[in-house]
């Protein structure tokens, strides 16, 4: 609690899922097959894939009407047809994840396991290069935004007012029907029609993140179209959206906390402190002067903030961070924390922010009282000061969104043959609680655990641990034996914390 009382103090001086959704929806046969040509996308030039558009119904409930345009990417099998594994499907995550690159993620499996398949990388609906793509405000992420920590009533009614406004915005620049089809339902559907565009029974999907709420959709509504499945970075069904991204705050705030011990180990590198608590503290002293000033006029407490998340998401990112914050306190270089922002925060392009809201938003009903958010967010804040505020006014446009909410879909993967996921037990946007809850909904599941690993939906990323069971399992199907019980099948120790460059 002296850590919270310290950022409220330092904020202060400022002062500058429910119904059921089970019956399979019949599968839109595509009318045309994707006629396949060059990319664009630099990773599938060089990988010598192929591009391509499907059209599909913007609402599936009628197929005759409008339709939108998928932007979707191949990589085709490199085996000999005898050897050939069938499709791979993909996405990233987000939701909101422009995917067509995965198309060349086959090429990192060990043991060529991945020349199997056909792999299929795809802009979902709204996003990228799809047709239309949602935008509303790309200026909305820009510098200069007030602080996130609503320490007063006027900045609270600010973030409000702000958030009210991108959602307007969504609502004027964008076709209001596409909003209301913007679920996780007709995502899954648009995988089934590039699945018929295909022309197979059954294809592998291969997810990370919020691809794995997909992937789990998916094998519930199509469970006879599901051949083999990769989660990685599992969702938790139970608490879509709203309490999803409450807890993810506990998780951040923890990841970051290791981070700051990991900087600490290398003082001699960085010079910000010998412990934990000597680095945190500087690092709580700059957030409180750029809430006064902003460094270089653009860095502020929320520029500072979105950067140093990555900390909490991806060890392979420490060094950089690490540096950028040595730079920043030691050599007063704020042009790298800016180069840095604009690298995470998708600065000027609103694409995956529109949709992820887009597919949040209406999936499921989110509190309408803001008194409750309030509440809440305010309750969180209590254990985890850093990243709440952040999460809770990048959600916010959720009080005030066009498109009317749905019901999701309650997931049971009792039909799926198999699922092989991977999960690091301190991963933050995606708490491993959420793999364990998934394994039991779907019986064929095996479930690898990286103990203390903090890395979210990284692989294959040269873990053989890990990369080999994936490998063996897309090649032949074979899994881990499943445990009884609700916990991990197999163990693998995460990939060992980074090592500055300069140490």
């Amino acid at each position: 609690m002296r850590r919270v009382k310290r950022l409220v103090a330092l904020a202060v001086s400022a002062l500058t899922a429910a119904s059921i959704v089970t019956a399979a929806p019949a599968a839109v046969a595509a009318t045309e097959p994707i006629t396949w040509g060059p990319c664009t996308d630099p990773t599938l030039v060089a990988a010598g894939g192929e591009c391509g558009y499907l059209s599909v119904p913007l609402d599936y409930d009628h197929p005759d009407g409008a339709k939108i345009q998928l932007a979707v990417g191949r990589i085709k099998h490199k085996v000999p047809d005898s050897q050939y594994q069938g499709v791979m499907l993909t996405n990233p995550g987000g939701p909101g994840g422009s995917g067509l690159y995965l198309a060349a993620r086959g090429s990192k499996l060990p043991n060529h396991a991945g020349d199997a398949y056909d792999w299929i990388g795809f802009d979902p609906r709204g996003v990228g290069s799809s047709k239309p793509a949602l935008s509303c405000d790309p200026n909305y992420m820009d510098y200069n935004r007030p602080n996130y920590l609503p320490v007063t009533r006027q900045l609270e009614q600010t973030w409000l007012q702000r958030s009210k406004s991108y959602a307007d915005a969504c609502a004027q620049k964008n076709d209001l029907a596409l909003l209301q089809h913007m679920k996780t339902v007709d995502t899954v559907r648009d995988m089934d029609s590039i699945r018929a565009a295909l022309g197979v029974q059954q294809a592998s999907f291969y997810g990370y993140s919020y691809g794995t709420y997909l992937g789990q959709v998916y094998g519930t509504l199509f469970p006879n179209r599901i051949r083999r499945m990769v989660l990685d970075s599992t969702v938790d069904p139970r608490y879509v959206f709203y309490q999803a991204n409450l807890n993810q705050d506990i998780g951040f705030d923890r990841n970051i906390h290791i981070w700051f011990d990991w900087v600490a180990k290398y003082d001699s590198v960085y010079h910000l402190g010998t412990t934990g608590a000597a680095v945190e503290r500087v690092f709580d002293e700059q957030l409180a002067k750029l809430s006064f000033q902003p460094a270089g006029g653009v860095i502020g407490p929320d520029e500072w903030i979105d950067v140093f998340q990555q900390a909490s998401y991806y060890q392979l990112r420490w060094p950089t961070l690490g540096d950028a914050f040595a730079k920043f306190v030691n050599q007063g270089d704020w042009q790298t924390m800016k180069t840095l922002f604009e690298t995470y925060g998708g600065r000027g392009d609103d694409n995956g922010y529109a949709v992820y809201l887009a597919v949040q938003c209406t999936d499921v009903q989110w509190p309408t009282s803001w008194n409750q958010w309030r509440a809440d967010n305010w309750r969180t804040f209590t254990k985890a000061p850093y990243f709440t505020w952040q999460n809770a006014w990048y959600n916010a446009p959720c009080l005030y969104w066009p498109a009317k909410a749905g019901k999701p879909v309650n997931v049971d993967g009792r039909g799926v043959p198999s699922v092989l996921m991977i999960d690091e037990t301190l991963d933050a946007p995606t708490p491993y609680e959420g793999s364990i809850e998934v394994r039991k909904r779907f019986p064929g599941a095996v479930l690898i655990a990286e103990p203390g690993g903090t890395s979210h939906a990284i692989t294959p990323r040269g873990n053989a641990c890990v990369d080999d069971k994936i490998a063996d399992y897309l090649l032949t199907g074979d899994l881990p034996a499943r445990k009884p019980g609700n916990r991990a099948d197999a163990l693998c120790d995460p990939l060992p914390q980074p090592v500055p460059a300069t140490s």
